[in-house]
């Protein structure tokens, strides 16, 4: 690893801070002046008013461009929308952990990015006489606790309010240029030390890749969460990155078209990320945005961790 190369990225943190900060409330505000069916006056609830899960929903669901959305799987997986909000959670998954932490914390709502009864859209007749959907589905309803799968909606934001959360946590919000996409423009560095820095500022102990550690990385195709093969394929032939960095794969698809590349004398490499650790920050940025719309309802931002665990 060259330690020397991922000191130089780190070293960047300090000094950008404050313009990212500020450039972090640029792209909020400039998300909020844009945004259809609301003006300056709806853009905060009431802090005196009950809320609803409705409210909030709502709120969010019309500053998003084209929203509300005629088909979407962005839909109440438990509870209301006229519970009156007593707290919120937001996760990228309600697992049942993340649940018994919102009882404790006396919170009812919680804003989830995946689904919460292991399929796409939530189907559930599937599982009707499964203990552990029983037992969940019981445990939010005892409880009065109402989930609201909140994906289509933050990911069509302008910008994307995942990406964006990810670029604040990995401090690259300085490189993002919204006519690049999902390409960004770094300090050269080897593909060792940007392993090594993402491990560190998204708190992974391991990572998959495909590459040599020495090879120097510059051009990064930025791909959060499960973009799918044949559009991290075709990003990869369009943009000619350095390497992608995305949350998940399908091993016979990118893999290989990685693998085929390398043979072929290209110098493009792959980080394999994980779903969960490249999207919570999207999670996280949701809960700031509560935080700053309905100031009078506390937040909490719950990690839903890894599932998987390595040896």
């Amino acid at each position: 690893m060259s330690t020397s190369k991922n000191l130089f990225l780190l070293s960047q943190d300090t000094n950008r801070r404050k313009f990212i900060c500020n450039l972090t409330k640029v792209a909020g505000a400039t998300a909020l002046l844009t945004a259809p069916a609301i003006g300056r006056a709806g853009s905060f609830l009431d802090i005196n008013t009950d809320l609803t899960v409705g409210d909030i929903m709502d709120l969010f669901i019309n500053q998003v461009p084209g929203g509300p959305l005629s088909s979407t799987v962005d839909t109440l997986k438990a509870g209301s929308r006229d519970i009156k909000v007593t707290g919120i959670v937001t996760t990228m998954f309600a697992t049942i952990e993340v649940i018994k932490k919102t009882i404790a914390l006396g919170a009812n709502f919680i804003i989830a990015h995946e689904p919460t009864f292991y399929n796409h859209a939530d189907e559930t007749s599937w599982l009707a006489d499964d203990e552990v959907y029983q037992y969940k589905a019981n445990l939010l309803k005892q409880h009065n606790i109402a989930v609201w799968r909140n994906h289509d909606y933050i990911h069509r934001l302008n910008p994307d309010g995942v990406r964006m959360g990810l670029l604040k946590q990995l401090n690259w919000l300085s490189y993002y240029n919204s006519d690049a996409g999902s390409i960004l423009m770094l300090p050269a560095t080897s593909l060792s030390s940007l392993i090594g820095y993402l491990k560190q500022k998204l708190t992974i102990n391991k990572v998959r890749y495909i590459g040599s550690p020495e090879q120097s990385c510059k051009k990064i195709l930025l791909m959060p969460g499960a973009a799918g093969g044949t559009r991290q394929i075709q990003a990869m032939s369009k943009e000619k990155p350095d390497v992608l960095i995305c949350g998940e794969i399908q091993e016979w698809e990118t893999a290989e078209y990685v693998r085929d590349a390398q043979s072929k004398g290209e110098k493009l490499s792959l980080i394999v990320l994980g779903h969960i650790a490249s999207e919570e920050p999207g999670s996280e940025f949701m809960a700031t945005w509560l935080h700053e719309k309905v100031p009078g309802i506390k937040t909490t931002h719950i990690p839903a961790n890894n599932s998987l665990s390595f040896l």
